[in-house]
């Protein structure tokens, strides 16, 4: 048996989540997250301080309750902020899921990924417990991508190669946003990129969108793409015809 004394911050729940993988699903997002994406629209999940505890047990007991909704496709999906970040209680919490043969999906930037330990060992235990996983490509281009997020992408790069050693099933989600990730160019390399791979399942273009202003607002945190406008539906449409170019299991 696992630790039953591990907790995991947690921001909040979603009892039918209808975008977060495969059919209806029960959604917990975490607390706390280390990438500070300029689009971001819950930058109150940032901060790993915040949140309520809870036990691999009782989030288990609150999302059981919907079971019966999940059908055969559904599940849970565990979200955030960034779920790798509370990577032991993820492990429990899916070993928990496993032993009730539940379906279990990772929502994730992959950013804490490393190939170094202790993580590569607890990161390689956890995906014997994960049935999918929703992967961000935040940007292809290196510096592109730290001015983007806050960080840099080589480790990230790095997870989706492991990824596809271990032909672990992955969604590729990728923000479109005008002037930043909406350029045919970098589009390409992301295209490129995918191809590469082997394991991936499906692809999400996700329009740029303001809904989160009004939280930077309330937390008193600048939003820097102010007057930034939503992609328009041709745009969202090319990016679709590029980054699933070529890949053969789409």
């Amino acid at each position: 048996m696992g630790d039953k004394n591990i907790t995991a911050k947690v921001h909040s729940f979603e009892s039918f989540g209808a975008v977060d993988g495969p059919g209806v699903r029960f959604v917990v997002f975490l607390q706390g997250c280390d990438m500070r994406c300029l689009y971001c629209h819950n930058p109150e999940t940032w901060d790993k301080n915040k949140g309520s505890e809870y036990t691999p047990e009782e989030i288990f007991e609150k999302a059981e309750k919907y079971s019966s909704y999940w059908g055969d496709d559904g599940g849970i999906t565990v979200s955030g902020g960034e779920p790798l970040l509370q990577i032991d209680f993820l492990t429990e919490f899916f070993k928990l899921c496993r032993e009730n043969g539940v379906n279990t999906c990772i929502d994730t930037s992959l950013q804490p990924f490393t190939r170094e330990e202790p993580y590569f060992s607890k990161f390689k235990n956890l995906m014997n417990y994960t049935d999918l996983l929703l992967c961000d490509i935040k940007h292809i281009d290196p510096e592109i991508h730290l001015n983007l997020t806050g960080k840099k992408n080589d480790n990230i790069i790095s997870c989706f190669r492991y990824l596809d050693e271990i032909d672990k099933p992955i969604w590729i989600r990728y923000v479109l946003v005008p002037k930043i990730t909406d350029d045919d160019i970098y589009l390409k390399k992301t295209a490129e990129f995918i191809k590469s791979l082997s394991n991936v399942k499906k692809i999400e273009v996700l329009p740029y969108h303001t809904l989160g202003v009004p939280e930077y607002e309330k937390l008193k945190i600048p939003y820097r793409l102010k007057g930034v406008e939503p992609p328009d539906s041709d745009r969202v449409k090319n990016a679709i015809k590029i980054l699933s170019s070529g890949v053969s299991s789409l």
